[in-house]
């Protein structure tokens, strides 16, 4: 466990690192890349066509038949 925790504060060290280093452009360029993702990321409930549950079954017989 202790080598997973180094690693996790390293990871900090390097992400830090990495936005420390970069333009104004690569981090606007960044920025309006994971903000381009955002109407994907939510869906108003109301909206849904569907509720999932034939998809939730294929999957369980995908899992079935794969078996």
């Amino acid at each position: 466990m202790s080598q997973w925790r180094l690693a996790a504060v390293r990871l900090v060290q390097i992400k830090r690192d990495e936005l420390a280093q970069m333009s104004d452009a690569e981090a606007l360029r960044a920025s309006d890349d994971l903000l381009s993702l955002a109407p994907y990321a939510y869906k108003d409930p109301r909206y849904r066509t569907y509720s999932g549950l034939i998809e939730q079954q294929r999957l369980f017989m995908k899992q079935c038949c794969d078996e």
